[in-house]
């Protein structure tokens, strides 16, 4: 009778253990948006990309597993080590499953390895840097709507071939900026180009002068801006003021958003080539999200709110496929699974967390051009993502089987 009392005690331990596992933890499955919120990014992500995670989990049906879906959101200020400390606290005591966004490539690579440490999916839509996927990869890190490499295969790509032989670099001073300048750097080499110098700027500076000034005496045909946001707003504007593009010098935007852009006006932005991954006037799937985005927010998306909709909405498919929000059943899933909706159109994961998708190659309309509000762009080519991204392979990642 006692043997088969203990039995029965342990039967029902293995039962109630392996359903807990199969389903959602903590009756609920909750994803942290955290990115900047209030300085010179808040445009490029933002509270726009929280508002797009939200438009994922309402489409998903609001519910996986059972529970409830929860979007938390925080503004890391652009600071790893405020960034950081959300990520434990999320991590750690409110039960955060997965975060993503993580714009600024250096908050990124910090939180990555939090994730990495705690065994917790992350994945990242805001940020460049392609150290993401490749020196300081993670078997729970993906790396979703952009990288550095692709923007320099595109803009610079682009720009060498017509002509932009000789570069000049204005430069981020962090991790992303580097990145984006020496991917572009060996690209522009690659392609017979040269690099006659580069100088670097603190984040968020209001004054480009000197830095200009020291571009336009290089004689460079083509200014790279190898930083983002406000950073390159001001940037143009200023060079702009200097009569830089008018004395015969191309300026390269090499992470400008329609967000950057709609903020500049196409009058100072106009000519302008740039990359993205995604524009809301492509097709009918694209107008139909930008649509709806558009109705909430007054904005059009640019390709990280996109891409963040596209992350989240995949990482509960996933969850909803393994059954589980196990970071490793889930992890796996996120690697095998195909991404196809409006954002990635056929997009598959690496090995090393990449997701390949295509990108596009854009130049801003002039103001005579334009038909509509927010029509902004013409398309000049499509990059398929096995030529926008690095090939696992050659990626530096120690996951990845050379």
């Amino acid at each position: 009778m006692r043997k088969s009392l203990i039995a029965s005690l342990a039967l029902l331990l293995a039962t109630s253990t392996a359903a807990f596992a199969a389903g959602a933890s903590d009756n609920v499955v909750k994803i942290g948006i955290l990115n900047d919120q209030s300085g010179v990014y808040a445009d490029f992500g933002g509270k726009s990309s929280v508002e797009a995670a939200k438009m994922a989990v309402e489409d998903f049906g609001g519910k996986v597993l059972g529970v409830p879906i929860e979007i938390v959101d925080a503004d890391h200020q652009n600071k790893p080590d405020i960034a950081s400390n959300i990520a434990r606290q999320w991590y750690d005591t409110d039960k955060v499953d997965a975060i993503m966004e993580l714009t600024t490539s250096s908050v990124a690579l910090a939180v990555q390895a939090i994730a990495k440490e705690k065994k917790k999916i992350d994945i990242v839509t805001g940020a460049a840097t392609t150290d993401l996927t490749g020196k300081q990869c993670s078997p729970y890190g993906f790396h979703w709507a952009y990288d550095t490499h692709a923007l320099a295969v595109g803009t610079g790509g682009a720009l060498v071939k017509q002509g932009g032989d000789t570069w000049f670099f204005l430069t981020a001073d962090y991790a992303f900026g580097y990145s984006l300048e020496q991917q572009t750097t060996d690209f522009v080499k690659a392609n017979g180009g040269k690099i006659l110098g580069s100088v670097r700027h603190p984040l968020s500076t209001n004054d480009f002068s000197s830095f200009l000034l020291q571009a336009q005496s290089s004689g460079a045909k083509v200014i790279g801006l190898a930083n983002a946001g406000l950073d390159t707003s001001n940037a143009i504007k200023q060079a702009s003021e200097f009569g830089i593009t008018q004395g015969g010098q191309h300026l390269a935007a090499l992470l400008f958003t329609l967000a950057e852009v709609h903020g500049l006006g196409l009058q100072a932005a106009q000519g302008l080539t740039l990359t993205e991954g995604y524009y809301w006037n492509l097709d009918d799937k694209s107008r139909e999200f930008g649509k709806r985005f558009f109705a909430r927010t007054g904005r059009m998306p640019n390709m990280i709110h996109a891409g963040t909709y596209s992350a989240v909405l995949q990482y509960l498919k996933a969850v909803q496929k393994a059954g589980t929000d196990d970071t490793e059943a889930v992890a796996k899933e996120l690697h095998e699974m195909p991404v196809d909706d409006f954002f990635a159109r056929g997009g598959t994961v690496g090995p090393n967390g990449r997701m390949f998708h295509d990108m596009y190659l854009l130049q801003v309309k002039k103001p005579e051009e334009s038909k509509q509000p927010w029509d902004y762009y013409n398309v000049l080519a499509t990059i398929p993502g096995k030529e926008a991204y690095i090939d696992p392979a050659k990626s530096g990642c120690d996951l990845v089987k050379q």
